[in-house]
């Protein structure tokens, strides 16, 4: 007797463990078309003019099915965001690995997002439209630049007067630099530019900045 519930136990235990495995793969498809939809939506238009159900039917899923993964609109900001953030924190730490000037490391993050946004203008415009761009690029960026402006202040290459202003203004250049990269207003080599004036902004000399500037990219760049 104690064998054939054992067995009828396990017999179970088979049947509903793929079952259970299906139902969760389905749900983590349905919330990552979810995400790239919204992904999409709110580069093309922004957060604001984006509406829950433009999002299920740019993912082909019903409307009910939002709520099955998301509380709000919000939400999936919040979602989309913070793929954004770990995305581009991965992409600096790839750039920046091969580097050892903190000057060139922080030439080359900055360099690296004006290239993006002029090779993957999606991505590009999803920084720009996104209703906190800016705390994104501070979440992104913020704990990379702040490491190495302070390891360029301690070995005497940077200065600035405020080091939390400084970095406020790098984000916001570098915004305002990629929205006239996909509007077309900005030079083929406004990434250089944009280095070299944000090396400058962080106290470095003028021919030292020009010269950091144009070094070449690491091979893991785009």
């Amino acid at each position: 007797m104690e064998a054939d519930v054992r067995v009828k136990i396990d017999r179970l235990v088979q049947v509903t463990i793929p079952v259970r495995d299906r139902h969760a793969r389905r749900r983590e498809q349905t919330r990552a078309k979810l995400v790239e939809a919204a992904r999409t939506l709110f580069a093309r238009h922004g957060v604001d003019n984006t509406r829950i159900k433009e999002i299920t039917d740019e993912a082909d899923v019903g409307f009910g099915s939002f709520y099955n993964h998301f509380d709000s609109k919000e939400a999936i900001v919040e979602a989309v965001l913070a793929e954004t953030i770990a995305a581009q924190g991965e992409a600096i730490v790839a750039v920046s690995r091969q580097l050892s000037d903190p000057a060139e490391v922080i030439s080359a993050a900055h360099r690296h997002f004006v290239r993006r946004a002029r090779s993957d203008p999606d991505w590009g415009w999803l920084l720009v439209r996104l209703d906190v761009s800016h705390n994104v690029m501070l979440a992104a960026l913020g704990s990379f630049a702040q490491r190495d402006l302070r390891r360029g202040i301690k070995a005497g290459r940077l200065r600035v007067p405020n080091e939390q202003v400084a970095l406020l203004a790098a984000g916001g250049a570098l915004l305002a630099v990629m929205r006239g990269v996909l509007d077309g207003r900005a030079p083929r080599n406004a990434d250089i530019h944009h280095a070299e004036g944000i090396l400058r902004l962080f106290g470095l000399e003028p021919d030292d900045a020009a010269e950091v500037a144009r070094r070449p990219l690491p091979p893991a760049d785009m």
